[in-house]
This record gives C-alpha cells, structure tokens and sequence, in this order.
C-alpha cells in the first residue's frame, strides 16, 4: 500500500537502524532512568572436555533471558538442564533480576522448564504451523 508523503525501503540500513535504536532507548531512559544488557554465556564440558550443554542469552531491564539452552542428546534427562538453570538463575539474583524469561516451542521440552518451576505466560499458535512457541517466566526469590 502506498503512502504519498513517504518513501519506504525494505532492506538493511545500518545508519536508520541507529537512528532507531538511540531514540527508543532515549525514550525508555527518560521514563525507567539508564538501564545496560549484559550478556550471559554458560557451558557445560564433560570430562573429556566436549561441550555437553550450554546456555546463553542477556539481563536488562530487571530480567534475564535466555535465548539458547541446549543439551547433548546423551545428557537430557541426567538433571545438566536443571543445573544449568539453576546456575543462570543464580546469576541473575546477583545482577538484580527478578525473573527469568524465555520461549521454546511445543515440540521442545516446555514440561522440562514448568517442572524447573517457569509458568506459561503466552502462547503463540501455528508457530511453526502445526506447533506452538511458548512464552515463559520464573519470578525468582530473593535469597
């Protein structure tokens, strides 16, 4: 649909997309105050040292989010999630968070994260058509 007092381009564009960027975090500054991400990396090596497992993501904004957990087929279900959960939550009680977040699809293991104590906040159908990816949360307890 065209729009006759614009001009529209799809692609990228390093220099609109810093533009972006300064003015949605300058908005949030002046109504949360300054706020930093920081990223959090965290890997499990066997033994013989061969990555097992791992997770990665950022905290900011009081939350940390896990974009990636992933286990070496021979390692699900021997409790190395749970661990390495545990260990992120720890983490993010030292950096100040609240809570953890993250989104797995139904074809995953959602039942893994709720029995880690995550709650189901939002569901989004047919993504991947056929499946669900679910949005989950864990308010964390101060210790």
């Amino acid at each position: 649909m065209a729009h006759p007092s614009y001009r529209f381009t799809l692609g990228a564009d390093p220099q609109a997309r810093e533009v972006i960027h300064q003015e949605l975090r300058a908005y949030n500054i002046e109504r949360i105050g300054p706020y930093a991400y920081e990223d959090i990396e965290l890997y499990a090596h066997d033994g013989a040292g061969q990555l097992v497992g791992g997770l990665f993501g950022h905290s900011g904004m009081g939350w940390l989010y896990i974009d990636y957990l992933w286990l070496h087929a021979t390692q699900r279900g021997a409790g190395l999630g749970a661990h390495l959960l545990a260990l992120a939550e720890e983490e993010a009680r030292r950096r100040g968070c609240v809570g953890v977040f993250l989104y797995t699809y139904s074809f995953q293991a959602p039942g893994f994260y709720q029995k880690q104590g995550f709650e189901v906040m939002g569901v989004l159908e047919d993504c991947p058509p056929g499946h669900q990816r679910l949005y989950l949360k864990k308010r964390l307890s101060t210790l």
